[in-house]
């Protein structure tokens, strides 16, 4: 089991967001996780909140060691080729670390209030598809040529190549059964989503069948979940025992509301020395 750290970058100063990301480096987590909003999702009042990309390329300066990611990042905030020269960018930044997690976007309060376009779920859905297949022909094509309903890219290449080869792991967080685990299925090298370990045991499954159907053998898709550590070890040891027998192989811890404390405890219990 691999273990991420959610930092999500929301009411607390440049310092906190800045040393929670060392912090997390150095007991050694895989990954430390943002998320890719402008607004904060719960609290009082406005808040700070840090955008989720050049948070990423700050921490890539911060850490040494630990992979880099937002769960997920939004396809409507930015046109697929701005993302994927952003990607291109924090590959580099990083030495190779970002974890590439992209969704379909669903908080339609900020979108609203910031004037961002929130098509129907239909359309967004139809948009996001041709948006990952464009996110990945820009990172490994010259010349790529996508001509879709929502998105168009001509003759279109992008300099230099991702540092990780043929891409960033392609992360998609997903948990509609008819319409976003396809194409998890179709394109995922990681799929994410919530639930418990019983709920997510046979979603794994249809992802399975997903993708067979669509000629990939379902063991090169990364099952990924989330995890609070709020309770006590042995209570966590018997829930990651849980998503292990559920097939998941990577859960992104929760921050705590105990702060630093129970983080390192976590980590002296169950990551490597």
């Amino acid at each position: 089991m691999r273990f991420g750290l959610d930092i999500a970058q929301q009411r607390m100063p440049w310092s906190e967001v800045a040393s929670r990301a060392r912090f997390a480096d150095a007991l050694g987590f895989d990954g430390i996780w943002g998320f890719d909003h402008f607004q904060p999702m719960y609290g009082e009042g406005p808040g700070e909140c840090f955008e989720g990309n050049t948070t990423l390329a700050a921490w890539s300066g911060l850490t040494e060691r630990v992979r880099l990611g937002l769960l997920v990042t939004g396809m409507t905030y930015r046109h697929p080729a701005v993302y994927a020269a952003e990607a291109i960018t924090i590959d580099h930044a990083s030495g190779g670390r970002l974890e590439l997690a992209y969704g379909a976007a669903w908080f339609d309060k900020e979108h609203r209030e910031l004037g961002i376009p929130f098509p129907p779920l239909k359309a967004r859905i139809d948009a996001f598809e041709e948006a990952v297949q464009i996110v990945r022909g820009l990172l490994t094509t010259d010349g790529f040529t996508f001509e879709g309903v929502h998105f168009q890219v001509r003759d279109a290449t992008l300099r230099p190549r991702p540092v990780q080869q043929p891409h960033p792991p392609l992360w998609i967080g997903a948990s509609g059964e008819k319409r976003m685990m396809p194409i998890a299925a179709r394109y995922a090298d990681v799929w994410h989503s919530w639930g418990t370990p019983e709920s997510m045991t046979s979603k794994t499954q249809r992802l399975s069948a997903h993708a067979e159907a669509a000629g990939r053998d379902p063991a090169e898709i990364t099952r990924a979940s989330s995890l609070s550590i709020e309770d006590d070890l042995d209570t966590i040891a018997a829930t990651i025992d849980a998503w292990e027998k559920a097939g998941i192989e990577y859960l992104v811890c929760g921050w705590p509301p105990g702060g630093r404390d129970p983080v390192e405890q976590f980590a002296k219990r169950f990551l490597p020395t």
